[in-house]
């Protein structure tokens, strides 16, 4: 029985960290560091952002504005390779539908983020700056920020379901 940070504990048996549990706890963390990104977005950016469009919206703009995009970019591929390697790993296995759970979740939120986030952010930050606060943009702001925190909330939940898998067995089913 492999002792000390070599092994997990899964459903009575110990599971070793092999590449399949090795490569699961990375989509584990990468997906989870999506989510501690958007909670941070949400407490730090956005309520002050669209608190006094255009003006509040000066955080974005000019030579020292904020880039996280650049971390969208880079974060969003690596997990979804991740979480696809994962799946590749486990498909004869019963984590399959934990992170296939997971993946759906993960690709439909993509997919709502470039057909409506992106776009109606960029709009947003977008706009000049003015010193006369624009309700209706106030408003875009507001709307935007309430289905934000719902795609968040649903990648909360699978990522609790891809953990979840974590328990299950890794090896392959008959």
């Amino acid at each position: 029985m492999p002792n000390g940070l070599s092994a997990l504990l899964c459903q009575n048996e110990v599971i070793t960290m092999n590449s399949r549990n090795f490569i699961y706890v990375l989509a584990c963390i990468s997906y989870c560091l999506i989510i501690g990104a958007g909670v941070y977005e949400h407490f730090a950016v956005w309520g002050i952002a669209f608190s006094e469009p255009p003006k509040s919206l000066m955080m974005f703009q000019g030579n020292y504005a904020l880039q996280s995009e650049s971390f969208w970019r880079l974060v969003h591929p690596v997990t979804l390779a991740l979480l696809l390697v994962t799946l590749g790993l486990n498909w004869k296995t019963e984590r399959k539908k934990y992170i296939l759970i997971a993946i759906a979740t993960y690709i439909t939120a993509l997919i709502v983020t470039f057909i409506y986030y992106v776009p109606e952010l960029k709009s947003i930050i977008g706009t000049p700056y003015s010193a006369t606060v624009d309700a209706g943009l106030q408003e875009r702001g507001s709307l935007w920020i309430t289905l934000s925190k719902i795609r968040l909330s649903f990648i909360f939940v699978s990522a609790f379901v891809l953990i979840s898998g974590l328990t299950k067995p890794a090896h392959k089913l008959l």
